[in-house]
């Protein structure tokens, strides 16, 4: 019923009426948009003296005198300009009161179904960024943690084996109803209960019990030490969130419950959303200020929030152009296009490499190591080794991102505390070639051969160590299809007359990456990038595009995917506990059935000890968090179940047209990201422009 409401108030037709319009408008993008009215001062008297001759009588005599006249006068105001009339956003939404953004993760495959809790629901729709508040956020811009629905810091016992977590009081949902330590409680309650709901294992594995204290204190008992068991609701473009039990505990079956609509605690509800996916619009809530960011930050500006879908870079293009869309996610070529047509549009940066490029992600390849021959560690590094990084980053981001040789990006405290004391390291292993012949795959000079390259295309950055180790990383893999050829003729594999490469069964070697249909986003870049290579090498390799890459990765339906080739790290302090626990052998999945771990399906012994070392170190001790976290990089370098290439950035376009005070390179006071969790803490700090 309240999806029929919703599509009644916003018909599929009208949207497409707003776009038909969107497109009309691209003949007027040339013109400089209308500088908004000015300032009409109010009329106010001013006293005006002039000198008049008058004629006086003195005895009988008339007599000339000049004297000065007082006079008070009002100035005529000049006419006033009314505002320019702009059409609403779907004609429904007043344009100077929207904001649009994109969905970064492309058309909502499952529109009328919110329940974040199982499997993927699209969460950047507007679910995590606007209507929802976690206990705790990281902001990578600031390296700090934001309280949200937590009133501080998770307090333990001496052994981690009891955690106290404070509740921030005078929040409640967006019904009206007070958030209260009960959620919390129920929420894992459920979950334990509950095999299909996306944290199961996790609570299953580490709570034995969970209580209200009082209405904002919740305790857990662990089942075993775990100084890292809070980090669970740390939202960092994903976590455990929580549940609303007055909605929740109604239903038979919550895993089942599409959450329609969503309940949250964050400032925004929904207002509708299009039933083939392709938006999803949000309102203001009445009562912002109980939520945490209302709490914290004040009132947000925009009260009608949008994220839609682009079919492609060129449609986010025009809506940018057209002032119908404030935030462009691009890809390099496309930032181009737009900085070089718009007069309103900005960058992260003002000058080269331009792009947001502190976002604490690694992005790459994934094998489905439970698959073969991707579970044979020799094909998986001959795979790296036939890859030329010059000319992949130059397909991928035309030689914009910095790279980094192992699972984390070369970003905030990860180079000074990991990737150059592991350079020794990486400089030292040798891969097995076979016959007795060692290879070292370690690269220091490809950043400066991507910087050379860079300079050709005619891009201009300072020479100094300092910036093109920032913006080029410290190095890489070689490029050695010589060696990778020998890796694969040690397993077995062999060329055919016209050199392409067969199985060891004789068959064609075939490689398909699977990526998302966003050809403007990393997973599809490195797809693109990596199938290119493989190709020259002598594989048939080719690509995937599909809207379903969560399910088939979390069933392992795949052989290679764009999907990140670790779990991101917290982007905040030494603890790299989020990016290892990914490869628990206690989440992996036989295929077929949807893993809650790494979609890699990659476990080793010797990781799962690392992983239990780390769980049982003090976080606060920061010498011991890198010692076992560099063990945890070695693993996973020695096995590469996935290839790191560039860390995450941004080519990220604002229209200044409507809402200005945008965090950007030189003003940074959040992240910069429309579809990370923490832009709710961004809506209070817009500012609109008066257009």
């Amino acid at each position: 019923m309240q999806e029929e409401k919703m599509s009644k108030r916003i018909s599929r037709r009208k949207f497409l009426e707003m776009s038909a319009v969107g497109a009309a408008g691209l003949v007027a993008a040339s013109c400089a948009p209308t500088a908004p009215p000015a300032p009409v001062v109010p009329a106010s008297p001013q006293v005006i003296e002039k000198q008049v001759e008058v004629t006086r009588i003195v005895a009988g005599t008339p007599v000339k005198e000049v004297v000065k006249e007082v006079q008070v006068v009002t100035a005529t105001p000049p006419p006033t300009k009314a505002p320019e009339k702009v059409a609403d956003v779907m004609g429904t939404f007043p344009r100077r009161e929207t904001f649009i953004a994109r969905i970064l993760t492309g058309r909502v495959g499952t529109p009328d179904n919110f329940n974040l809790h199982v499997g993927w629901k699209w969460q950047d729709r507007g679910i995590q960024n606007l209507a929802d508040e976690p206990l705790w956020s990281v902001d990578f811009a600031t390296g700090k943690i934001i309280n949200g629905l937590a009133d501080g810091d998770a307090k333990y016992s001496a052994d981690f084996t009891e955690c106290t977590i404070p509740l921030r009081k005078g929040v409640a949902w967006n019904t009206g109803r007070p958030f209260t330590a009960a959620d919390v409680v129920f929420t894992v309650e459920a979950n334990k209960k509950f095999s299909k709901f996306n944290a199961h294992s996790f609570f299953v594995d580490n709570v034995e019990s969970a209580t209200a204290v009082d209405d904002h204190t919740v305790k857990f008992l662990l089942k075993k030490g775990n100084s890292r068991f809070h980090t669970t609701f740390l939202d960092r473009w994903g976590c455990s969130r929580i549940m609303p039990k007055h909605v929740f505990e109604k239903e038979a079956d919550p895993t089942q419950f599409p959450d329609n609509p969503y309940v949250g605690c964050g400032p925004y509800k929904l207002h509708s959303f299009d039933p083939q996916g392709n938006w999803t619009a949000w309102v203001k809530r009445d009562d912002w200020a109980k939520s945490p960011t209302g709490i914290m930050y004040g009132e947000p500006k925009p009260k009608y929030i949008i994220y839609q879908a682009f079919d492609n870079e060129g449609a986010q293009i025009l809506a940018q152009l057209t002032h119908q869309l404030d935030v462009a996610e691009l890809s390099a070529d496309g930032l181009k296009a737009l900085l070089a047509q718009s007069k309103t549009s900005r960058a992260y940066q003002p000058t080269f490499p331009f792009v947001v490029n502190n976002d604490p992600c690694i992005t790459g390849i994934l094998f489905n190591t439970a698959r073969a021959p991707f579970d044979n560690v020799d094909v998986r590094w001959a795979l790296v080794l036939a890859i030329d990084i010059v000319e992949y980053t130059s397909i991928a981001v035309d030689s914009t991102g910095t790279l980094s040789p192992v699972h984390v990006p070369h970003l905030g405290p990860y180079p000074t505390m990991y990737i150059k004391p592991m350079q020794d390291w990486l400089k030292s292993f040798t891969l097995d070639v076979g016959n007795g012949e060692k290879f070292a795959p370690y690269d220091a000079d490809a950043p400066k051969r991507v910087a050379a390259y860079a300079k050709s295309r005619g891009y201009v950055f300072p020479d100094t160590p300092e910036f093109q180790a920032q913006a080029f990383g410290l190095g890489w893999y070689k490029f050695a299809p010589d060696v990778a050829e020998k890796l694969l003729i040690k397993n077995g594999f062999k060329r055919d007359a016209n050199k392409k490469w067969l199985m060891p069964d004789g068959k064609p070697w075939k490689i398909v990456f699977m990526c998302g249909t966003t050809l403007s986003n990393h997973d599809a870049r490195n797809a693109a990038a990596a199938v290119q290579q493989w190709k020259k090498f002598g594989i048939d390799a080719s690509i995937l595009n599909t809207e379903n890459g969560d399910g088939l990765g979390a069933t392992g339906d795949f052989d290679v995917s764009g999907a990140w080739p670790a779990q991101e790290p917290w982007g905040a302090g030494p603890d790299l506990y989020r990016v290892l626990d990914r490869w628990n052998s206690a989440y992996k999945k036989p295929l077929g059935e949807r893993t809650q771990g790494h979609y890699s399906r990659w476990t080793t012994p010797a990781m799962d000890d690392i992983i239990k070392k780390l769980r049982e170190t003090d976080p606060f001790k920061t010498d011991a968090v890198i010692s076992v976290g560099t063990e945890g990089l070695k693993e996973a370098v020695k096995n590469m179940p996935g290839v790191p290439t560039y860390g995450y950035i941004g080519f990220v376009g604002w229209d200044q047209h409507y809402w200005t005070n945008w965090p950007g390179s030189e003003n940074a006071y959040n992240q910069p990201y429309t579809h990370w969790p923490n832009f709710k803490y961004t809506t209070p700090f817009l500012k609109p422009s008066g257009a």
